[in-house]
């Protein structure tokens, strides 16, 4: 054999006891089919790669279909929120911290061979929002003064009452609208109540058409639009940390996984893709060029 053929040989051995070597089969990512989803699946794909890992996204799939997928070994990870792995996967409603919520579902999934790395400070939970102006104008900064002011006009005036802008599906939830009248003693008249679909909640805040809606708190259209997100003083709301979660053997097999996406989780922050979202939503530019860009500054591209 040749000197050449030993050199090759020999560095193929040393490849094949590489780490990168060891990570060579693809791993396969799934994310759901919203903007943020979308945003956090370019930027997986670009960060892995550039730590030398094969990833092969899997967009678009429902919030089931996805945790299906895990379970039965046909994804190996995907961004879940701890929220809906609490409430939808294990049904737990019972309010707790974010620290609490974390703590749950990375125990009871980790029985499935699930297993949660570290969440991103970001939490795309449920809020009221009104437009800025607004808000400063009535001195409206949480939850409680919201319904202060909402039983003050409809005691003044019932003709004229304040209106609040729901999504269909949260006005209907046993989690939903009832509990939260009932803990904020939010006595709601039918005339109060604008059901729309949960994207247009915005516009109908943004153009006057209600006084206050339900958004999602990282939704780009809250800075697009100059909306002011009240704090839930009471705590109604739970937790929806995103979160990084791959199947126990998929880590084992590709080394440095989990260290590259722990170090991606922590950059991800209310601030940070609430901006990201308002890029792709609002100026209309793609979650590839927005997840790059976001990368570049990070200074990890």
């Amino acid at each position: 054999m040749t000197l050449s053929r030993l050199l090759s040989s020999a560095a193929c051995v040393l490849l094949l006891m590489s780490p990168l070597a060891r990570a060579a089969s693809p791993i396969t990512l799934a994310t759901k089919s919203f903007t943020e989803q979308n945003i956090l699946s370019a930027m997986t794909v670009l960060w892995l790669n550039k730590q030398g890992f094969q990833v092969e996204p899997k967009t678009n799939l429902s919030t089931t279909i996805a945790r299906n997928a895990m379970l039965n070994k046909q994804i190996d990870m995907t961004w879940e929120y701890t929220g809906t792995s609490l409430i939808i996967f294990n049904h737990i409603s019972q309010p707790m911290s974010s620290h609490d919520a974390y703590e749950t579902v990375k125990r009871l999934d980790g029985k499935h061979g699930l297993i949660w790395l570290d969440p991103a400070p970001m939490n795309n939970t449920y809020a009221f929002a009104m437009t800025r102006k607004r808000a400063q104008q009535e001195g409206i900064t949480t939850m409680s003064q919201l319904v202060a002011k909402l039983e003050q006009v409809r005691e003044q005036d019932k003709k004229h009452n304040w209106l609040l802008g729901l999504d269909l599906e949260f006005a209907g939830r046993s989690d939903g609208l009832k509990p939260l009248q009932k803990l904020y003693q939010m006595p709601l008249d039918r005339p109060q109540i604008r059901q729309m679909d949960p994207g247009l909640v915005y516009n109908a805040i943004r153009d006057g058409f209600v006084d206050a809606g339900l958004i999602y708190t990282t939704d780009g259209r809250v800075k697009g639009f100059d909306l002011q997100v009240l704090e839930d003083d009471k705590h109604f709301f739970p937790s929806y940390n995103v979160t990084p979660v791959v199947r126990k053997d998929v880590l084992e097999s590709h080394p440095g996984l989990a260290q590259a996406l722990n170090r991606l989780s922590p950059l991800l922050t209310n601030e940070a893709i609430t901006e990201l979202n308002k890029r792709v939503d609002i100026d209309h530019q793609s979650p590839q060029q927005v997840a790059r860009d976001f990368l570049q500054a990070q200074h990890l591209l």
